[in-house]
């Protein structure tokens, strides 16, 4: 079996050293079963970005619309990164976590979560409205408390598991 170079970038022998990977199809069997797992995690990503953009409005809307500060943003991002520190702690305590865990949580829902964009976008309308005091604390403030809170979520839902672990030997 041959495959064009042309088409797919693979040789003859690129080919028949995949053959068996993908059952009896070969090589278009090993690249169906590729894609198939892409999707699986595409569409994990997707399914958790719905949730996290939602929960993301949801929040905005509890917290109303400050026009000194862009505080929902703030609390958001910082939430946000917090979470994403106890989820990978709780990830690596894990034996086998399914392999769609990360892509649905951290990728697809905290990354709907949370926002970059809307940041870089109110730092530019805090000085475009003459309030360079404001953009520049929320320019400053955001990275660090956003890192911290990462480190907070890992260093303590890892102490936190570890005491449960000693307390169950």
């Amino acid at each position: 079996m041959s495959i064009s170079p042309r088409i797919t970038g693979a040789t003859s022998r690129t080919v028949s050293a995949t053959q068996g990977r993908g059952g009896s199809d070969g090589y278009r069997g090993f690249v169906r079963a590729v894609w198939k797992r892409r999707a699986q995690v595409l569409g994990a990503i997707a399914a958790g970005g719905v949730v996290g953009a939602e929960a993301r409005y949801a929040l905005t809307l509890l917290g109303g619309d400050d026009p000194r500060f862009p505080w929902a943003t703030l609390a958001e991002n910082i939430t946000g990164c917090f979470l994403i520190g106890v989820l990978m702690a709780v990830i690596l305590q894990l034996t086998a976590p399914h392999r769609l865990v990360r892509p649905f949580l951290g990728v697809g829902m905290l990354g709907g979560y949370t926002t970059f964009s809307a940041y870089a976008v109110e730092v530019r309308e805090l000085i475009a409205d003459d309030r360079a005091a404001a953009a520049l604390s929320y320019l400053v403030i955001t990275p660090l408390a956003a890192l911290t809170a990462v480190w907070l979520g890992v260093r303590g839902t890892g102490a936190a598991l570890g005491r449960l672990r000693h307390r169950g030997t």
